[in-house]
């Protein structure tokens, strides 16, 4: 397996899925922003230019929430996944896909507007209006997290996806302050050492 990375991006979220799983792969690590994500050779491995990307054999694969999905099928025998007939299993399906769909919306805008355009091209109605939702949508995750150490049992994929944009949250400055359940669970998932592992990357 090869994994394209690069510190600070998704990709965060399929080096820590492969350390967790303990899995060999090698890396192909890039930095955000540079030339070789726009070059031809990684252009004709994913044509958006953008990481993470993972290369299994004949397959080749994208979308960060996807190659979660598909590692823990294709190579997590059952590990970090709820039983299909318990309860936790559609917290685990709500969670994981409450990541994409809901935090890092906000979190995109917040990053566009405050990193990658220039200070004149900058909206800052749009970087409030962002921070607004975004801690909205941090507020149903401290609620779920209420009694709760992970979001759907056992830790599962859902906290790879869902706990690294809660963790991505809190560098961007998202008020937690009335969130008691969201720092102790940040703690939880820095400690893990699949995780550092990840961001030593």
């Amino acid at each position: 397996m090869k994994l394209y990375f690069a510190p600070n991006t998704r990709a965060v979220r399929i080096a820590w899925l492969l350390e967790e799983l303990g899995l060999d792969y090698d890396l192909e690590r890039m930095t955000l922003g540079d030339k070789a994500m726009r070059a031809p050779d990684y252009l004709a491995v994913n044509p958006m230019g953008r990481v993470p990307t993972l290369v299994d054999g004949e397959v080749t694969i994208s979308e960060s929430g996807a190659i979660v999905e598909y590692l823990l099928a294709r190579h997590g025998k059952g590990r970090l996944v709820p039983a299909v007939e318990t309860q936790d299993f559609a917290a685990y399906l709500q969670w994981l896909h409450f990541a994409e769909g809901m935090i890092m919306p906000q979190i995109n805008v917040i990053m566009v507007e405050t990193v990658f355009l220039p200070p004149e091209r900058r909206n800052e109605v749009n970087v409030k209006r962002a921070m607004k939702l975004l801690n909205q949508m941090l507020g149903a995750v401290d609620a779920h997290m209420a009694g709760r150490e992970f979001l759907a049992g056992d830790f599962s994929g859902a906290d790879i996806m869902c706990g690294h944009a809660v963790i991505v949250s809190e560098r961007l400055g998202a008020d937690l302050s009335d969130k008691v359940n969201l720092p102790p669970y940040i703690a939880r998932l820095s400690g893990r050492p699949a995780l550092q592992k990840a961001r030593a990357l």
